[in-house]
């Protein structure tokens, strides 16, 4: 079982055999797909899972907190919820999405906030980059 799935039910979500499948599919990901490639992913599997599936099981998982979406150049992109926080740089030259946490800028936003007379309780920071050079691109993959 993956922690997508023992999510779900911790959650009190009956499983069915597609939702397992998106769900392992979903757990498998490394990288942060949208719907129809969790689809073609998921069809490879089980091909009568259809891609309306896919759409209502990765809204109800999001509504249940299990997922998170991203609009990574105006299209939703997913991953399961993190355990922690973390930030995005997306490669425009590739689409590679990179997740980062840097102290540093967490800190800021908090300063910044303060400042401004809140107590930040949430954010999301997407960042998007053009690799500087070549080789330093070919050195992070």
């Amino acid at each position: 079982m993956n922690e997508i799935e023992t999510a779900c039910i911790a959650k009190g979500l009956r499983m069915t055999g597609q939702r397992r499948t998106i769900a392992r599919v979903i757990a498998e990901a490394v990288d942060h797909p949208d719907v129809e490639e969790l689809h073609r992913r998921a069809a490879a599997l089980d091909n009568r899972i259809s891609l309306a599936t896919v759409y209502r099981t990765v809204r109800l998982f999001k509504d249940m907190g299990i997922l998170e979406s991203h609009a990574f150049k105006g299209r939703a992109r997913y991953e399961k919820a993190p355990a922690q926080h973390h930030d995005h740089l997306i490669d425009l030259a590739s689409g590679k999405v990179i997740e980062f946490r840097n102290e540093e800028i967490e800190k800021l936003q908090e300063l910044v906030a303060r400042e401004l007379g809140y107590r930040l309780v949430g954010h999301r920071l997407e960042l998007y980059g053009k690799p500087l050079n070549a080789s330093r691109r070919q050195r992070r993959k």
